[in-house]
């Protein structure tokens, strides 16, 4: 049975946190580890992630040494890892009970080394827990095949459903960008030549503001997507406009789900 190590990366998530944690410890495939590494939180997380350690030795909490962002605490994780694949969830997230299992299936019967899968979208408020999710209609649905071309048009892949198989790839980290590290990241491994397949099902939930509501956190990662483009991607400036006006569009139109 494949071990899957799950990365997350923590940051004053005390409010959201547990419940992020225990859609992970609730899956039916169970033999997974949940990586953590918390950035440095002024806020009760750490104490909270003890006491999930105490419980369940699934749980591997560790406290960066220093403040360095969402893409250096993954990259601690995944150094830490010892699984067949290596998944990802943040600590204001949810997967729901089935989307390990499912997807390990999913990612062996097309013998695919990326996959990832379509997700629900909830508002900013939900307390309720993974295990009595009810669906809302709001989903981002999957594109059944990507490649490193389609992938530099926009960002097909939900960092909440990745999931990449480290016996075909390696240890694949997180480049050193201060935003769009996942981003990057899915660009680097397609770059090498391995395309990414997407599960139509919903097997994860993503934290997110009201329907129609495009925030100002999204609309700051346009600077972001251009440095990507032009400096690790090496595109022209022809190139990086017909991406970046790519990236905009899918914020626009996942804005209105």
């Amino acid at each position: 049975m494949p071990l899957v190590s799950v990365v997350m990366p923590v940051y004053n998530s005390a409010a959201t946190l547990g419940a992020a944690v225990r859609s992970v410890l609730t899956q039916t495939h169970a033999d997974v580890e949940l990586l953590v590494t918390d950035d440095q939180s002024s806020d009760s997380s750490m104490d909270l992630l003890m006491e999930f350690a105490a419980q369940d030795e699934r749980v591997l909490p560790k406290t960066a040494p220093e403040r360095g962002g969402a893409g250096l605490a993954r990259n601690l994780a995944i150094e830490r890892a010892r699984g067949d694949y290596v998944a990802f969830l943040d600590s204001d997230d949810l997967w729901l009970p089935e989307k390990t299992e499912k997807q390990l299936a999913f990612a062996a019967e097309g013998d695919a080394p990326l996959t990832f899968t379509s997700y629900f979208k909830m508002d900013a408020d939900y307390a309720g827990e993974s295990t009595s999710w009810v669906s809302n209609g709001r989903v981002i649905r999957a594109r059944g095949h990507v490649d490193y071309r389609a992938m530099l048009r926009r960002d097909y892949i939900g960092a909440l459903t990745a999931m990449y198989d480290r016996n075909a790839l390696g240890t694949r980290l997180m480049p050193e960008m201060r935003k769009r590290q996942d981003y990057a990241l899915w660009l680097s491994i397609m770059r090498d030549g391995a395309d990414a397949r997407g599960l139509a099902e919903p097997l994860a939930v993503y934290r997110a503001g009201q329907a129609g509501s495009l925030s100002s956190n999204k609309l700051s990662l346009v600077k972001y997507n251009w440095s990507l483009y032009r400096e690790h991607e090496d595109l022209s400036v022809p190139q990086a406009t017909r991406a970046l006006a790519g990236a905009v569009w899918q914020s626009l139109r996942n804005s209105r789900i």
